[in-house]
């Protein structure tokens, strides 16, 4: 559904603008904004050196970009979340793929310090990126809707996102990746065919085979780009996708479940469920709009 090219979090340009960035405010308060960024940047546009003006966590939605800054260097995937110092410089690269798009939230210093105490966890992050991971799939599920939706309380989200990213970016190394220019544009590509079509019949030996590599080495080098394996990046791009029709059609739950690549609905009701915390019925009573809420009695 959300099949426009999405984008990072760009807060301040040291030099010259970027032409492919532009940023549409969502909401804003006291100490927080939430912008819709998109880039349209490719391998042809330069990089260009930007500085987190604030605290940022950006949401990757859609498309693929290379992260780089002081805290270490990863490739962004759908289902990441970029995290940002303020006052730290970055870069984002697009060597190997065109467009992106990111939901970014961005905290005054206080703001974000006040939450990362209450979520007891540290007040900056010494970690880049965030993979997709079943802790923050809600989150990015309800972010996506929102950009479809007019009523999702954007503070409310921020504040729940911040605390998380808080709590998982605690556990996580702070290496930076160093795969090889090669291995980052062969994944980059297996992540762009994944997303072209979430609901292809994809195993490791196909994946493998686009990627140019054997499936061990597949398979290793995926997981050490994206931190999760490509079955794990699959199944959460389709329950993503789910979560966002369920709350934005008026399609039957055994319908979503199946255009999304599952093959049956006490499979999709077990994902989704475990992702989740809830039955896709009862997902879409609590999000999903009231004309809705009478169609499917599952």
């Amino acid at each position: 559904m959300l099949e426009l090219l999405y984008g990072h979090s760009g807060d301040q340009f040291l030099g010259k603008i970027a032409p492919s960035l532009t940023s549409r405010i969502l909401a804003q308060g006291d100490g927080w904004t939430v912008a819709d960024v998109l880039c349209t940047a490719g391998p042809r546009d330069p990089a260009f050196e930007e500085r987190h003006s604030r605290f940022s966590i950006a949401l990757v939605i859609a498309g693929s970009f290379h992260y780089r800054s002081t805290t270490g260097h990863e490739l962004m995937t759908p289902g990441s979340i970029l995290l940002g110092n303020a006052g730290q410089n970055f870069e984002c690269g697009h060597e190997h793929g065109a467009g992106d798009r990111c939901v970014a939230f961005r905290f005054a210093p206080e703001y974000f310090e006040r939450i990362a105490a209450d979520a007891g966890g540290r007040p900056d992050f010494r970690v880049p990126r965030l993979p997709p991971l079943r802790a923050t799939s809600p989150v990015i599920a309800r972010a996506c809707a929102g950009l479809l939706k007019p009523d999702l309380d954007w503070e409310e989200l921020g504040i729940q996102l911040a605390a998380r990213a808080v709590q998982v970016a605690h556990g996580l190394p702070s290496n930076g990746n160093s795969a090889p220019p090669s291995a980052l544009a062969r994944v980059t590509s297996v992540v762009r065919r994944i997303e072209r079509d979430r609901g292809a019949k994809l195993n490791l030996g196909t994946l493998a085979r686009e990627a140019g590599l054997s499936r061990y080495h597949f398979l290793r080098t995926f997981q050490g780009l994206t931190g999760v394996t490509p079955h794990q990046f699959i199944l959460r791009e389709r329950l993503r996708e789910a979560a966002l029709r369920l709350v934005t059609e008026r399609a039957l739950v055994l319908d979503i479940a199946l255009d999304c690549g599952f093959g049956d609905l006490s499979n999709f009701n077990h994902a989704f469920r475990a992702e989740f915390d809830a039955s896709p019925r009862a997902y879409r009573l609590e999000y999903g709009w009231e004309r809705v809420r009478k169609l499917d009695t599952r």
